[in-house]
């Protein structure tokens, strides 16, 4: 039985999440979360997953939703990501289906000065939820892990009981991802702040629990944003058997992942760091820095092969008055870009045990 026996292709939302959470636990893979800045990125994430024949997670950034927004709009009071997160959202849901897959619309890192960004998107997904029974979100992120962690535990479940009715997944962060990514610089944080404990796993899982199951935690486990050399991340992936273990207890569950864990700051993992994360019910892992890069990778190759005529709008070797337009046109060098971005995608689904799962 695949996936798709159990879920439709096309956006999921609610009890369908928690069943390809499930589903991934059991099979050991976790599902490639792709940072996304326009429709160009959007759809060569789609098409990967299509390709790979895996279930994706579209997730729009604070700074990734301005952009799709469009950089004439302020964003002072976070107008711009707000517009751009739900544009991005309505893009998703209206081409989604037609890859045959399992589409997750999620919204990445929102701090506590972005809060504002967040009630934004929830006050779509409550409008979208008026007329179409489900929020138009999957799910969100709030990364409080900077504040205190009873005030990390609060804001979260004032939210998640907000969230509760319309069946919208909440993803928290305890403990600090460090290095930087979108503005928000961890570089200098205490290492003790990169190892969470599994008294706070449980505490987070008892108190969430008592108002939905509808969540999963980032949890610290060494992880570092942005780019590194394997082997320059110590991470301990351990550490996630162990919460899981101490939850179990707690909950004396037949269970042994009872936690929906996600695993940020991947770039530079080893694939055996990643597969032990997986072992212990890691069910989400963020790509973004690597993307970005094979985007940029795509780009770049197109014009170092036709650069003799991408010089002048006529004029090439071909002749002084030979057209290069074919060259230049949007649709051709951006789709170079895409293509590197779908074969780094579907290396990402490849790492996490993800192909051939529908």
């Amino acid at each position: 039985m695949g996936l798709l026996d159990i879920v439709p292709a096309g956006v999921v939302t609610g009890d369908n999440v928690k069943k390809v959470f499930d589903y991934a636990q059991k099979h050991k893979f976790a599902i490639p979360a792709i940072n996304c800045t326009s429709t160009s990125t959007v759809n060569a994430a789609l098409e990967a997953a299509k390709k790979a024949q895996s279930p994706v997670i579209i997730q729009f950034s604070n700074g990734g939703a301005a952009y799709v927004a469009g950089k004439a709009i302020d964003n002072k009071n976070q107008e711009a990501s707000i517009l751009g997160a739900v544009a991005g959202a309505q893009y998703v849901r209206s081409i989604a289906k037609a890859y045959g897959i399992p589409v997750l619309i999620h919204s990445d890192h929102c701090a506590k000065k972005l809060l504002p960004w967040f009630d934004g998107m929830i006050a779509a997904d409550e409008e979208y939820f008026k007329a179409h029974g489900e929020p138009l979100f999957s799910s969100h992120m709030l990364d409080l892990s900077e504040e205190p962690m009873e005030e990390n535990i609060e804001i979260c479940l004032k939210y998640l009981k907000r969230m509760a009715p319309m069946k919208c997944l909440l993803e928290m962060e305890i403990g600090i991802t460090g290095g930087e990514e979108d503005g928000v610089d961890n570089s200098d944080v205490d290492n003790a702040s990169l190892y969470t404990q599994p008294e706070d796993i449980w505490e987070i899982y008892r108190r969430f629990s008592e108002v939905t199951d509808l969540f999963s935690i980032a949890a610290a486990f060494g992880n570092v944003h942005g780019v590194y050399a394997p082997g320059n991340v110590k991470l301990h992936p351990e550490l996630l058997g162990k919460h899981q273990a101490y939850v179990k207890e707690q909950l004396h569950a037949d269970s042994d992942t009872p936690v929906y864990f996600v695993f940020h700051g991947g770039s530079g993992s080893s694939i055996e760091e990643i597969k032990e994360a997986l072992s212990h019910g890691v069910v989400k892992m963020n790509i973004d820095t690597d993307t970005q890069w094979a985007y940029w990778h795509g780009l770049r190759d197109f014009y170092e092969k036709n650069k003799d005529y991408l010089q002048s709008q006529v004029g090439n070797p071909d002749g002084p008055n030979k057209p290069n337009k074919k060259y230049y046109d949007p649709r051709v060098f951006i789709r170079a870009a895409e293509v590197s971005m779908v074969d780094r995608v579907i290396e990402a689904f490849g790492d996490l045990n993800t192909k051939n799962v529908l």
